[in-house]
């Protein structure tokens, strides 16, 4: 999670690692993973979602010993999805008639970002089959099915825009490179939420998130990761593309 300024009240609550400072009733709705309620030996609480070990990290908290409350707060994409089609190559028919029709765009914003256009388009294939219209049962939207506080998170205001899916779409996969590294975890937490791949130490034990990491690597590596129109020429931005080394067999479990 982001680190955020610390501030205090009476009685004292010290308030660390929260990625934004709104009621505590909004946290729910505005990141994903556990917060964690501590005390030290004069009572004063501690609430953090930075752990390791089950203690709070940071210099000043070596005192708040006492771990009182553990609370999870799903951010979760998981759903049924019905744009995987019926291979890997297959696009629905309510999708864009062209499914390079936004190349450019991916490219731009993942170059952008440092994160591989080809694994981006690979999840925009199975998020949405190129439908910019399209929508979840549980209210993603748009090419990259963005959930609409993952899309506040990463300054995007009109989710339906393809233009700002994809470029929130590229700094959400940004973070979580940076969080995980793993290509698998980056895919699982993009569907499941941060906080359960983190909960789970990997891929959370969803039978949808599982089939979606299959279907979104078997994508990347047999249909975009060797597409030469994805692999930009003349990048001035100093930055990258990122590429990934994984097996190309997998079946999806139903």
């Amino acid at each position: 999670m982001v680190g955020f300024k610390n501030f205090l009240r009476s009685p004292r609550l010290l308030c660390y690692g929260v990625s934004s400072l709104g009621l505590l009733a909004s946290v729910n709705s505005a990141i994903a993973g556990n917060m964690y309620v501590f005390k030290d030996s004069n009572g004063q609480v501690l609430l953090t979602n930075v752990v390791n070990n089950d203690r709070p990290v940071g210099n000043n908290f070596q005192n708040f010993t006492k771990k009182v409350k553990v609370t999870y707060y799903a951010d979760t994409n998981v759903h049924a999805y019905s744009n995987w089609g019926a291979n890997e190559a297959a696009v629905p028919a309510s999708g864009s008639r062209n499914k390079n029709s936004y190349d450019s765009l991916i490219i731009a914003s993942a170059l952008r970002h440092g994160v591989d256009p080809a694994l981006m388009k690979a999840m925009m294939h199975t998020e949405s089959g190129f439908n910019p219209n399209a929508r979840s049962p549980v209210g993603a939207q748009g090419l990259m099915q963005l959930m609409p506080a993952t899309a506040r998170r990463f300054g995007v205001y009109n989710a339906w825009n393809p233009a700002e899916n994809i470029e929130g779409a590229a700094k959400y996969l940004k973070f979580l490179q940076g969080r995980f590294g793993n290509i698998q975890h980056v895919i699982a937490s993009y569907n499941a939420g941060e906080g359960n791949v983190a909960k789970y130490g990997g891929i959370p034990p969803f039978r949808e998130t599982r089939d979606y990491v299959q279907r979104v690597l078997s994508r990347y590596n047999n249909l975009y990761r060797n597409d030469p129109s994805l692999r930009a020429t003349g990048n001035n931005t100093g930055v990258q593309t990122v590429g990934y080394q994984s097996s190309t067999s997998y079946s999806i479990v139903r």
